[in-house]
């Protein structure tokens, strides 16, 4: 259907201001582009003309994180969770892998709500079957271990599942939960996983500043008191080059996270 689709060129405030008329008039635009581009340049317009007056525009970012690889920094997106999520009504979501990325669509355009989803462009391993039912009001627990547990979105499970097979060997049992809604948040899965592990971690391909680690201290903070260790972009900035060399350089492939978690058991 190309008379569905339209091509706004390089001019990312404008294709959320047309999304937000096109919401206006009834539709369900989805507005997609580099995730640096459409919560970084789009910001006020998706502040100001979708959020709020509350209209109904679905924000799909692609290329978020390092894993954009050679494009490097003024294509990375490191801070737009962070950005999407302080805005007022706005709910944010990072699937982990094909199934879930489908799900979460098909959720995102039964609801009447701005939303963002982040994607990313690195290809990547299924967690989950082709057929799995999600309930996205809930935290996902994909790893069942005890007294250590870390909380996930996007790449990063896959980077917490490897490495919860390396902390085997070392007599760890770790827990890994996918965390694909970010806001609104599951309050009372994260309370319930953080009262029943001693040691609590996050990961997320996004700096470890007002992320997925964030609200996990945040929750933590005001519901259940307790150390949370952030694994991610340290507040800085990346670089270009190979995808998997900036995510191993930068800690955050399965052996980063593994060294990671080990050395602040």
């Amino acid at each position: 259907c190309p008379e569905r689709f339209f091509d706004m060129g390089i001019a990312e405030a404008d294709m959320i201001g047309h999304a937000a008329g096109l919401a206006a008039s009834g539709y369900i635009p989805f507005a997609s582009t580099f995730a640096m581009f459409a919560a970084g340049r789009a910001w006020e317009q998706i502040r100001n003309s979708v959020a709020y007056p509350h209209l109904n525009v679905k924000v799909c970012a692609t290329h978020a994180g390092i894993t954009v690889g050679e494009d490097g920094v003024s294509h990375q997106a490191t801070e737009d969770i962070a950005l999407m999520r302080v805005i007022p009504g706005m709910e944010v979501y990072v699937p982990c892998d094909e199934a879930e990325t489908k799900a979460v669509i098909d959720h995102v355009a039964s609801t009447n709500k701005p939303c963002y989803v982040r994607l990313g462009r690195a290809a990547v391993e299924n967690v989950y079957p082709a057929d799995q039912k999600f309930d996205f009001s809930k935290v996902n627990v994909v790893r069942k271990g005890e007294k250590v547990a870390v909380f996930a979105c996007g790449v990063m499970v896959q980077s917490a599942l490897g490495a919860a097979e390396m902390l085997k060997a070392d007599g760890v049992d770790l827990t890994v939960v996918d965390v694909c809604a970010i806001k609104p948040a599951d309050e009372a899965g994260i309370v319930e996983i953080l009262k029943n592990h001693e040691k609590i971690f996050t990961a997320e391909e996004h700096n470890i500043i007002g992320g997925l680690g964030g609200m996990i201290a945040e929750i933590a903070g005001e519901k259940c008191p307790k150390p949370i260790h952030r694994i991610g972009v340290k507040d800085r900035y990346a670089e270009s080059g190979p995808a998997a060399g900036l995510m191993k350089k930068y800690g955050l492939d399965a052996e980063g996270v593994y060294k990671e978690i080990r050395e602040n058991l």
